[in-house]
């Protein structure tokens, strides 16, 4: 079976049709759930830069989440949960941080980046009793903590393009000119491309002497670097969610191997139970209280209206991510789908056929309409 959903999924891609069925429905549910992710992730951008400035090397950033503006009227909101909720995004930090994917990780394990790393600490260790003590302690920490810096650093960056991508497609649709699926790709598709080569770099002012962490010199971008990874990290890889499987090593419900693990946003179930360990509870949360107009009412007519509205949000959401998986797709093949020339061919089919062979046993029940079945509706029923 999942040879033949691979070579259905390499045959799609290689024709240049979007994954997720192109109808009205999804064309709605993509556009306006992406529209309402922006916003989220606008939020998220923010807060991420602000940490990776603010809060650089300090052990307990109990306030990371005021971007440095703690009023009374904040806190208070704070509590009572109106807020945007950053657990997602720190979800996604640390997912990428771990999982170490792509040119970013490279870097971050050269020795250029260590000796950057000895320098920060070196010179906090003069005013800071703190990194003074832990840093003979544990020589590892701080080193890792300037990584995970970097990281958040990176990840804010890269969700500011999304954000603005986002909303340009929103905005696209509502004047009329994006009213397909297709078209729809094909705008995230060029938003990528369009800032594939812009740089990465991150630099901390500690006591009026600049670092540069993430340096010109090391030639980060945005595609390649950051945006790549990030897709394999959180759209494909991910990390279990707490109270969903085991951790205990005998029950063998986790592999043993990070390259084979399949909780990421193209494989997950759609749990929004608003409990504890599950962060895209909270991501659907956020996203309900930004939901465009048209999109709200198309929740409460189907399903079961509100009762179920973020169950719906977050079915939604995996359709989008597949739409934004399909644009890195066709943005990343290697030569134009049109070619003719059999080099080309040839890897444009292996390109495909790697992708095609991560997605077939992903959740390709998202892929269709269930009013309208689509090409994946035989072949979904049996991976679902």
């Amino acid at each position: 079976m999942s040879a033949a959903i691979a070579a259905r999924l390499q045959e799609q891609l290689l024709a240049g049709r979007t994954l997720v069925d192109d109808t009205a429905d999804h064309l709605l549910q993509v556009v306006g759930v992406l529209d309402s992710y922006g916003v989220v992730l606008d939020a998220y951008s923010r807060n991420l830069i602000d940490q990776a400035q603010r809060q650089f090397l300090n052990p307990l950033p109990a306030l990371r989440f005021f971007n440095g503006q703690l009023t009374a009227a904040g806190l208070l909101r704070h509590l009572n949960g109106d807020r945007i909720n950053f657990e997602y995004a720190e979800y996604c930090q640390k997912a990428m941080l771990w999982h170490g994917t792509g040119g970013l990780d490279a870097y971050l394990d050269s020795p250029a980046f260590q000796e950057t790393c000895r320098a920060i600490v070196a010179h906090r260790r003069r005013r800071d009793p703190l990194v003074r003590l832990l840093d003979p302690l544990f020589p590892g920490f701080l080193p890792e903590y300037i990584r995970s810096s970097a990281t958040t650093h990176a990840l804010g960056l890269f969700w500011r393009v999304m954000s603005d991508l986002f909303a340009s497609l929103a905005d696209r649709h509502r004047r009329g000119r994006v009213r397909s699926v297709d078209a729809a790709v094909d705008t995230i598709r060029d938003g990528l491309v369009a800032a594939a080569a812009d740089p990465i770099r991150y630099s901390v002012h500690l006591d009026g002497v600049c670092f540069e962490v993430l340096p010109a010199e090391a030639d980060l971008r945005f595609l390649a670097d950051v945006a790549v990874p990030y897709v394999e990290a959180v759209f494909l890889r991910g990390m279990p969610f707490l109270g969903t499987v085991s951790f205990n090593a005998q029950a063998g419900q986790i592999p043993s191997e990070q390259a084979e693990f399949r909780y990421g946003a193209l494989y997950a179930d759609p749990l929004p139970t608003m409990g504890a360990g599950i962060p895209p509870s909270l991501l659907m949360q956020d996203m309900y209280r930004h939901l465009p107009p048209a999109l709200d009412q198309w929740y409460l007519s189907h399903g079961r209206g509100a009762a179920d509205a973020k169950v719906q949000i977050c079915v939604s959401f995996q359709k989008a991510m597949f739409c934004v998986t399909n644009a890195a797709i066709r943005g990343t093949f290697p030569h134009p789908l049109t070619s003719e020339a059999p080099d080309a061919r040839q890897a444009n089919r292996a390109h495909a056929a790697a992708w095609a062979t991560r997605l077939s046993d992903s959740r390709l029940d998202a892929l269709t309409d269930p009013d309208r079945p689509g090409l994946f509706a035989d072949l979904a029923q049996g991976v679902g």
